[in-house]
């Protein structure tokens, strides 16, 4: 028996047989619905392993299968204990291409043990393309056109589709170029990007009628969320695996639609009835997050949008608090404030895991940093990952080309780590194939590595996933190397041994399966799942890092016209998404929302006049409370700051 959920709820999770769109406003509990719904299906008779279950983030992920599974263990009206091989398959868009690709390896001329290249493995194959082709990094920067790269794989576009219609185009005939380059590297290597775990992915699914059939055999309930954020390749791959038995449930809210710039197609839900005019639609309207206060605000900024479909967000919620708005002088007056405000929060007995700092862009941070540090107040700083740092993507590296020789990049990071006397030369002679010319100093060293790949490669056959990281510390020379580096060697351990606390959790599966989801998860990672929700700080972030979480007391800063929002183009459809951005700052709070702006702020190195943003005028004025007076020292430190 379901409890606990509110008439619309109630009616989306008893809903079985054909599609169904759940538009789910902030805070209305769509997870608690999807769970609802899917422990509902096993309880009509629906087999758990046939239930698919789409997120978009590995931290969204992890809460819905918890939930799944607590719900499907306890619950009374279940006739027998469900098993844990009869779980419903739960993950990110990209942990279910990478567990589709590694099945099926063979079709792309890979191994299970394939590498997946990330940002900076991306960026450095694509320079090397356009230094091969003769062109100037500086003038074809790496970014950008591995950028296009991405967006054309995210539109479905395949290199020599896109090659073929480059035509004389000369920018496209660079990207081209660039990419031929960048896919033979790729293939060379046995490996895959981001973007190719979801376009191998439907390419493969389109293509191969059998192992489409068999994953439309296998999932027969499929739901997705975030139904908004769909690019195009994510919607076809819902598409290709539901189009057989059109048992789909998507969940999304077009107000909260906003990484159009990563290729998110507002049209896949907006469209969602015209591919599917028999789909059930279902509301959810009911907030249980923020105060009638917020919600008013919220619902008051995001009105004014046009692409949208029309929502009555409402919340039984008490009245609660005024919002604040602060006038500061320049970005060290908004910070100073920021930090005085959230001590006042915690001498009212707030605790710093409740309160988060956002803002439109990352360069906003360094002021608040400074104030807080300034202040004595602890903070955490959402966006600079675990698996980023040097030393952390090294040992991973070890492991990956143990695992796949083929890797060059792995290669190229690793063969020199620590310092062994292998520099470029001899690294050329190894990637020529001409390992075996090399003598001397040179040689013996190129030796001893080869001799620590192999024993390492019996580790990862014969140990736990926290033993082999244990290895590779001690056995690779790491720990010794940078035990000579000072503080700043002691931290790097450290963050190996970090590496080795979360390897732990990996132990407990058959040897080969716990080492493949370790590196695929750790290759995967975002933003989100590095915020500790537990730890006792204050969180900085930016305002699309903050989606999905949620927190008592919210700053939301720099709104500034030009700033947030931001004018790239004059667009409609970027202004409409600016204001979406804002409609999901405001409502990421529960109890009270400080908004800031400033008169002046520097901007790479430039003051400029600050114009309150439209977004401010748009509350109204009667959520917000009077504005707090500006501490007495404010002119002289005006003075000087001037």
């Amino acid at each position: 028996m379901i409890t606990n959920l509110n008439e619309r709820q109630y009616e989306a999770s008893l809903h079985k047989e054909g599609p169904l769109m759940i538009l789910a406003g902030a805070g209305a509990g769509k997870t608690k619905t999807i769970t609802s719904r899917i422990a509902e299906l096993v309880k009509s008779g629906v087999a758990p392993e046939a239930i698919l279950a789409i997120t978009f983030t590995n931290k969204a992920s992890k809460e819905m299968r918890e939930r799944v599974s607590a719900i499907l263990s306890n619950d009374p009206d279940l006739n027998r204990p469900v098993s844990m091989r009869e779980r419903p398959f739960v993950s990110t868009f990209h942990s279910l291409g990478v567990h589709i690709l590694k099945e099926n390896a063979h079709f792309l001329g890979l191994t299970r043990n394939f590498t997946i290249f990330d940002r900076d493995d991306s960026k450095r194959a694509v320079k090397a393309g356009i230094v091969a082709n003769g062109l100037d990094p500086k003038q074809f920067e790496p970014s950008k056109i591995l950028g296009i790269i991405s967006r054309e794989k995210g539109n479905g576009m395949t290199f020599q589709v896109f090659k073929d219609n480059a035509g004389r185009d000369y920018m496209r005939s660079v990207v081209a170029n660039v990419w031929e380059h960048y896919e033979n590297r790729l293939k060379k290597e046995k490996a895959l990007d981001f973007d190719d775990l979801l376009l191998k992915t439907m390419l493969l699914l389109r293509d191969n009628e059998a192992v489409r059939e068999r994953y439309q055999k296998t999932w027969q309930y499929i739901h997705i969320d975030e139904y908004q954020d769909t690019n195009e390749v994510q919607y076809r791959i819902a598409r290709l695996l539901s189009d057989s038995h059109r048992n789909i449930c998507v969940v999304g809210d077009i107000d909260q639609m906003i990484y159009s710039w990563r290729g998110a197609d507002i049209e896949n839900i907006l469209n969602f009835e015209n591919d599917y005019p028999d789909a059930k639609i279902v509301l959810l309207e009911q907030n249980y997050r923020s105060t009638k206060t917020i919600l008013g605000a919220a619902n008051n900024i995001i009105k004014k949008n046009k692409n949208r479909r029309e929502k009555n967000m409402f919340t039984e919620n008490e009245e609660g608090e005024k919002i604040s708005l602060y006038t500061a002088y320049d970005e060290n007056d908004e910070a100073r404030y920021i930090a005085r405000t959230t001590q006042d929060l915690f001498e009212k007995g707030i605790k710093p895991e409740s309160v988060a700092v956002l803002y439109r862009t990352n360069f906003q941070s360094r002021a608040i940093e400074e104030a807080f540090l300034s202040y004595g107040i602890s903070y955490e700083l959402i966006g600079t990952r675990f698996f980023e740092r040097r030393e952390v993507k090294d040992v991973l590296s070890f492991i990956r080309f143990a695992l796949n020789p083929e890797s060059l990049s792995d290669l190229t990071r690793i063969v020199n780590v620590p310092p062994r006397g292998i520099g470029k030369v001899t690294l050329l002679k190894i990637i020529e194939g001409k390992e075996h010319e090399l003598g001397g100093k040179a040689g013996e060293s190129v030796a001893t590595f080869r001799r620590f790949i192999a024993r390492l490669q019996a580790e990862i056959a014969s140990k736990k996933p926290s033993d082999v990281v244990k290895f590779i510390l001690k056995e690779s020379g790491i720990e010794a190397y940078q035990m000579k580096e000072g503080d700043e060697g002691l931290e790097r351990i450290q963050n190996i041994k970090e590496l080795v606390t979360l390897a732990v959790k990996y132990d407990a599966m058959l040897l080969d399966e716990g080492m493949e989801k370790m590196l695929e998860e750790t290759a995967l990672a975002s933003d989100q799942d590095e915020v500790d929700e537990k730890k006792p700080a204050v969180k900085l972030m930016t305002i699309h890092a903050s989606k999905g979480l949620e927190f008592d007391y919210v700053f939301v800063t720099g709104l500034e016209d030009g700033l947030f929002p931001s004018k790239r183009d004059g667009e409609e459809k970027d202004e409409e998404e600016e204001r979406r951005l804002m409609y999901v700052a405001v409502t990421r709070a529960g109890k009270k929302v400080f908004l800031s702006c400033a008169s002046i702020r520097t901007i790479f190195g430039e003051k400029r006049m600050g114009i309150p943003s439209e977004f401010i005028g748009d509350i109204g004025d009667e959520y917000f409370e009077a504005e707090p007076e500006k501490p007495e020292r404010k002119k002289r430190e005006y003075l000087i700051d001037f």
